[in-house]
């Protein structure tokens, strides 16, 4: 471990309670998307790093949902080699906590608890988001030995796939695309995503004719009928992915989720009362899709349905990956190695992030985060040991990047 490393580290360690205590003020702001209001979260975040002395800018598309930008720029002009751009990403924004009366913890307050820090939008993510803080303070106190530029970018509106957050800033900010993007979202279980599935939503509409429930036939009902289609796609759950050779050796993770392609019928609406038959039902489909199965396909597939089931696009796009050998999942695997001992697992991240956005711009991206499990839920909660650690291997693998050489994502 180099000098500069071991004092950041060092620092972060020493760093442990005003960490929490910016954990507990970013749980205190409400959040929640929908609606996605941060205007009570991006204060908080500029405060603490303009506590640390960095420039902070504000770029939004209303005033409900900002976005936090902080830059700091290396000032070792000795160094003639280096000198890449790394970004940091984290959304401010929260899910729904869901049934409040499950949770066992207050919901918007911090409970410390059996080393546990409870609160909605820890795991998901105001944990990461404080340990990039924490990172990025460490690296701006110490700016004078490193060369490069590290920006950290706090957004909105991701949880719900918005316009507000990543893809305005980056339409405003082309200069935040940077060579290398490390995403606080963690896949769970501190692995390290260097892919993610896609997502496709689909609506299905079945029309059939009408009249009393007395005459209802076996299977020629609307309701029958999509129920029937429903059934058929469940099957496809059972399909398991042929893996782009960049990928190779990549983990599905838990019940290997990450390489199966999963469908759910998330919501059915169907008729008006009980001795009707319906003439019209409709289900909004999700699907996830693992790389090697593109969205194009499964929309090719599902449309081969029998006359009479209509299917529409609503939103979707492919899984997208930044390829195993890639410099930056080197270095951020060596990061977190170095820090807790083992390798993190490579695996495909299952719900989508913003890290797609950088991919899509050709610029490579991983996610690596504190969440503890695959998603956030009922008492929500981050191990405090693991927020502590995320922050020393963010710093360290940016120190790293920053002296890389920029080679596109997925090559």
């Amino acid at each position: 471990m180099s000098d500069l490393v071991e004092k950041i580290c060092n620092e972060i360690d020493a760093a442990r309670e005003e960490l929490v205590t910016l954990c507990a003020a970013l749980v205190a702001a409400p959040s929640v998307n929908p609606p996605g209001r941060t205007a009570e979260v991006a204060p908080i975040v500029r405060g603490y790093l303009a506590g640390e002395g960095i420039p902070c800018e504000t770029v939004q598309a209303d005033d409900e949902a900002p976005n936090v930008i902080a830059t700091i720029t290396g000032g070792n002009t000795a160094r003639t080699s280096g000198g890449r751009h790394v970004i940091y990403n984290a959304h401010m924004d929260t899910m729904e906590a869901g049934d409040e009366s499950a949770w066992t913890v207050p919901v918007m307050r911090l409970t410390r608890r059996d080393g546990r820090l409870y609160g909605l939008g820890m795991g998901n993510m105001k944990g990461a988001l404080a340990a990039m803080c924490l990172a990025s303070g460490a690296l701006h106190r110490h700016r004078a030995a490193w060369n490069g530029r590290l920006t950290m970018t706090a957004v909105s509106d991701e949880v719900m796939f918005g316009e507000r957050g990543t893809v305005y800033l980056l339409r405003k900010r082309p200069d935040l695309a940077g060579d290398f993007l490390i995403s606080g979202e963690g896949p769970g279980f501190m692995g390290l995503a260097p892919a993610e599935k896609g997502l496709l939503w689909l609506d299905l509409d079945v029309r059939a004719g009408g009249g009393h429930a007395s005459r209802a036939l076996r299977g020629e009902t609307a309701v029958m009928k999509l129920a029937a289609v429903l059934a058929r796609l469940d099957a496809m759950n059972d399909t398991y992915a042929t893996l782009p050779d960049e990928l190779v050796g990549v983990s599905g993770g838990e019940g290997n989720l990450g390489l199966r392609l999963s469908l759910n019928a998330g919501t059915i609406a169907a008729g008006t009362v009980r001795s009707q038959v319906a003439t019209r039902a409709r289900a909004e489909i999700d699907i996830r899709l693992p790389p090697g199965i593109t969205a194009e396909a499964c929309t090719e597939m599902i449309r081969k349905e029998p006359p009479g089931v209509s299917v529409a696009v609503v939103n979707g796009w492919n899984a997208n990956w930044t390829a195993l050998d890639h410099p930056l999942v080197v270095a951020l695997a060596a990061a977190a190695q170095a820090i807790r001992g083992e390798k993190p697992p490579l695996v495909v991240r299952l719900p989508g992030s913003d890290a797609r956005r950088w991919r899509d711009l050709g610029v490579p991206a991983v996610c690596y985060g504190p969440q503890p499990t695959l998603s956030a839920g009922i008492d929500d909660y981050v191990n405090e040991q693991d927020v502590v650690d995320c922050a020393k291997i963010y710093a360290r693998a940016a120190l790293a990047l920053m002296g890389e050489a920029a080679r596109p994502a997925g090559t």
